[in-house]
């Protein structure tokens, strides 16, 4: 609103000021991320204590690890700090049109109201399930669905690719380095050399023509399959204090530097990366979404005096592949989000494990031998001994790591 309120007045003759630093998307993602954390931290207790008063306590059930019981009565719901502290700064400093910018307010919105719904049911209708997985599932498509159809159909979503004998070094024309833009489900493919992958490909069997007409059949139904694992990713690590908060905050980070990058055609052909018009505003989300998760961080340390509960864990997920696969960055959640992964994995491992030992040498062998002493895996070092917060701290280190890596692959193909 503010960038807006900008051109009005610029448009007018009117010089506030200070006032031109809102064209800069450098100055405006300082002030959304500034912004964010302040909202967070001033009503984050506020907020915490309204949750208490309406005795919206966590009912934790008895798994025989330390401390736990101590945690019954926290109050959740906590990501409604996350949000209120993200759609504010947002919707002052970005250009709110930005095709983007309107996909990912719909994700944090939609996925919070899934997420929101779950926890209403648990702690107000008191049904310990909550949502039904089925519906969880059906929500998580209907995103899916809503952004790989905008990304592959709105006529904003483009991309510039650079020609392969590029020479042009004055900054001033960097823009004859690159190709019109083009209308293609491209990604980045880390670690290559031509690290371009468009989804047509893989309909290598039609002719060129019919494979642009049909191209959405692969990309569509791929956005759903990311967009619905990263977001149970991120449900499943939010098992301890921190834990989600913490990494997530190293990701969005990341991918606010890959925005930044990614949507400033000089840095683009340095890098010798694709150029996405319209990009930048991005990174003002992803900073607020940042200032947003650290200041939800400041409660949610151990001992914790809010949980984020799906109402956060769902919609830091959901946000996080939005994003990702908006970056043209999606090949790169493995890595990028390799804590989310490890936790997924360690639940679907102890699973299959067990029912495999189950099935061969009975009920009481499995019991007795499962692969990890509880899954996810933040659970079995908790069994360890380890502390939570030792926990946390090292899990995030593990993060940073793996964040580097994805950075590295600007450079190294």
């Amino acid at each position: 609103m503010l960038y807006y309120l900008y051109e009005y007045l610029t448009a007018h003759g009117i010089h506030v000021p200070g006032m031109n630093l809102f064209k800069y998307i450098s100055f405006r993602a300082a002030m959304a991320v500034l912004f964010s954390l302040i909202i967070a931290l001033a009503y984050g207790k506020k907020i915490i204590n309204f949750l208490r008063k309406k005795q919206m306590g966590e009912l934790v059930r008895d798994l025989g690890l330390d401390g736990q019981k101590q945690k019954e009565g926290t109050p959740t719901m906590g990501g409604l700090i996350i949000i209120l502290a993200t759609i504010i700064p947002v919707l002052l400093f970005t250009r709110i049109t930005n095709v983007y910018i309107v996909l990912l307010i719909i994700s944090v919105l939609w996925m919070g109201a899934i997420g929101f719904l779950d926890d209403y049911l648990k702690k107000v209708k008191k049904n310990k399930d909550g949502l039904s997985g089925k519906f969880k599932v059906i929500g998580q498509v209907g995103l899916g669905l809503i952004v790989g159809v905008t990304m592959y159909f709105h006529p904003d979503v483009e991309v510039k690719r650079k020609y392969a004998d590029a020479t042009v070094i004055n900054r001033n024309n960097v823009e004859q380095n690159f190709m019109p833009d083009e209308k293609i489900p491209v990604s980045t493919v880390p670690f290559t050399k031509n690290n371009e992958f468009d989804y047509s490909g893989i309909l290598f069997w039609m002719d060129d023509a019919k494979v642009h007409e049909w191209a959405w059949i692969v990309f569509i139904p791929i956005v759903i399959f990311i967009v619905t694992a990263v977001s149970n990713g991120a449900n499943i690590t939010d098992g301890i204090d921190g834990l989600a908060a913490g990494t997530s905050a190293v990701i969005l980070l990341t991918l606010a530097f890959f925005a930044y990058v990614s949507g400033n055609i000089i840095f683009a052909d340095y890098l010798n990366i694709m150029f996405l018009p319209h990009m930048g505003e991005t990174t003002i989300f992803a900073l607020a979404l940042v200032g947003a998760v650290i200041g939800f961080f400041w409660y949610n340390t151990y001992p914790a005096q809010i949980f984020m509960g799906d109402t956060g864990s769902l919609m830091l997920g959901g946000v996080i592949a939005v994003l990702a696969i908006i970056l043209r960055k999606e090949l790169l959640i493995p890595v990028l989000c390799g804590v989310f992964l490890i936790e997924n994995l360690s639940v679907i491992l102890q699973v299959m494990v067990f029912k495999y030992r189950k099935k061969k040498h009975g009920l009481e062998y499995a019991q007795n031998n499962r692969l990890f002493k509880m899954s996810p895996l933040h659970h079995h070092y908790q069994k360890e001994g380890f502390h939570e917060s030792k926990i946390v701290n090292r899990m995030i280190i593990i993060g940073v790591m793996l964040a580097i890596i994805c950075l590295i692959t600007l450079k190294t193909r």
